[in-house]
């Protein structure tokens, strides 16, 4: 990801000639490549990204190459329901990661069943192309849990007096189903369960036997496993590694520092979201930003990916919604402030710039100084 994205003024400029002449906006886009497409798209706000979206020229060729959570906050934007046309452009991975990230209950960890639907719901307007993709991408344990929230199902036995329930239908005359909830009238459900019978015949049977004899516990702790190792390639750990953060360190050990810079942190995860632009400056009231300002381009890019990294663990640890816009902000807001604490009390009993400070410890023990501090010190 860029260090440098496309200027937010940009986007403002292109939103405002659309205003004026939608074509000579559609004919400047096309002019760009598609990475400066993306970032164009990236650097809009939520609400007007409908309306920058509108004007690309090959909107196939550009929302693939979106990050995952800023597609998700994308669709959300629009409203699911509404958005089945920018799903219908989506990698597998991109939908597999926005699942992920909105459709669990970030307190108790287990699929949030109403958000799972509503994704679900998008993806069948979306066309058959798009749900069978999903179908094939998704866990099959969560995609059993969203059936068993809806349906009924019975297998039909060897016998000749059988009869299915009252209101029961069936695609194939051996699975039958009906729903769960009057007025529900599985329209999204049964164009899921025909396009697999129609087109993959095996995860259709396992889809059904799933509803059938598979308990919800063990399902949901299966589905969760998944999620956990797929988050994690997307820099959010699990939410016990998380909760580290908030270790409480004793008095004397807040200003320490080691003999020598440490290594920096190497990043192994792709960054799910656009490159924030945080206000770095050396006229900043946050010690961290005056810090980062002081160091050279090349010190600066790691300590930045660290820093992201470090707010998404704040994330994860305060069970904020991964799925919402608003959620990295609030943490990285976090995470600034503890750093800068810890940075200002570490310099101050140093008698060192923040910069060197910066040079010579790592985020996370800065934070923990910070957080140390922000609840008084243990002796």
């Amino acid at each position: 990801m860029s260090d440098q994205p496309a200027p937010a003024a940009e986007s403002r400029r292109i939103l405002a000639l659309a205003r004026r002449d939608r074509n000579a906006a559609r004919r400047e886009i096309a002019l760009l490549p598609v990475e400066d497409q993306v970032a164009l798209v990236c650097e809009t706000p939520l609400p007007a990204r409908r309306e920058v979206l509108d004007l690309l020229p090959t909107p196939e060729a550009v929302i693939p190459e979106l990050p995952e959570a800023e597609l998700c906050f994308t669709a959300k934007a629009i409203g699911l329901a509404d958005a089945a046309w920018l799903l219908a452009h989506a990698t597998p991975e991109q939908v597999v990661a926005c699942v992920d990230l909105d459709a669990w209950s970030s307190e108790d960890l287990v699929p949030d069943r109403a958000r799972l639907g509503a994704w679900m719901s998008a993806l069948a307007q979306a066309g058959e192309e798009a749900l069978l993709g999903a179908a094939r991408s998704l866990d099959a344990e969560l995609l059993v849990l969203w059936l068993k929230d809806r349906i009924e199902v019975w297998l039909k036995p060897n016998d000749d007096d059988w009869e299915p329930a009252p209101g029961a239908q069936s695609l194939d005359g051996q699975f039958f189903f009906r729903a769960r909830k009057e007025g529900d009238d599985l329209a999204d459900l049964r164009m899921f369960l025909d396009v697999l019978f129609r087109e993959d015949y095996w995860t259709y049977f396992r889809m059904l036997q799933g509803t059938t004899w598979e308990l919800d516990t063990e399902t949901e702790d299966w589905a969760l496993r998944w999620r956990t190792g797929r988050l994690l390639d997307l820099g959010f750990p699990s939410w016990e590694e998380a909760m580290a953060i908030y270790g409480v360190l004793p008095e004397g050990a807040l200003a320490e520092l080691p003999e020598a810079e440490p290594a920096a942190e190497e990043v192994s995860w792709r960054l799910p979201i656009w490159m924030p632009r945080l206000p770095v400056s050396s006229a900043s009231t946050r010690a961290l930003y005056r810090a980062l300002a002081g160091l050279g381009d090349a010190e600066r890019r790691p300590q930045l990916l660290a820093f992201l990294a470090l707010a998404n663990r704040v994330a994860v640890a305060d069970r904020l919604p991964l799925g919402d816009a608003d959620s990295i902000p609030v943490a990285v807001e976090k995470a600034a402030e503890l750093v800068s604490r810890g940075l200002e009390h570490v310099a101050a009993v140093r008698g060192m710039a923040v910069t060197d400070v910066l040079r010579r410890s790592t985020l996370l023990r800065l934070f923990r100084v910070g957080f140390t501090l922000s609840r008084g010190p243990r002796k």
